[in-house]
């Protein structure tokens, strides 16, 4: 019996480990480009025509005071929790993303990275 361990790429599979390197550089680097073309903004967080943020800190901290009260309280927990997961949800919905003027070549180059690293990527996980 052979007790020598073989050597085992990316994914379990045999070699494939320089083009998953690559095509994960690849990825990162198109990536990075980019994202680094998009510009974020936010809007405003209206609800009836009011901004609506300071009504979602109420129940917060409600639920922070009753924490502090009674650290086993549900409707504390239930209060802070669902809140804090409101007001995430509410930013998250009031983003606006643009994609910053770039010349179609760069546009090209940014996904054609993308492309070509997801399919090293995918080419090196798959056994021969």
């Amino acid at each position: 019996m052979n007790n020598e361990k073989k050597f085992r790429g990316a994914g379990g599979t045999p070699g494939g480990l320089g083009e998953f390197l690559i095509g994960l550089t690849m990825i990162i680097v198109g990536g990075y480009l980019f994202t680094d073309r998009v510009t974020v903004t936010s809007g405003y967080w209206n609800l009836m025509g009011y901004n609506a943020f300071g009504l979602s800190l109420i129940p917060l901290l409600s639920g922070v005071a009753l924490l502090f009260f009674n650290g086993r309280s549900s409707i504390g927990w239930l209060l802070t929790i669902g809140s804090l997961v409101l007001i995430i949800i509410g930013i998250i919905a009031n983003l606006n993303l643009y994609f910053n003027p770039t010349s179609l070549t760069g546009t090209f180059i940014m996904l054609g990275l993308i492309a070509g690293g997801v399919g090293l990527v995918a080419r090196s996980l798959r056994s021969y």
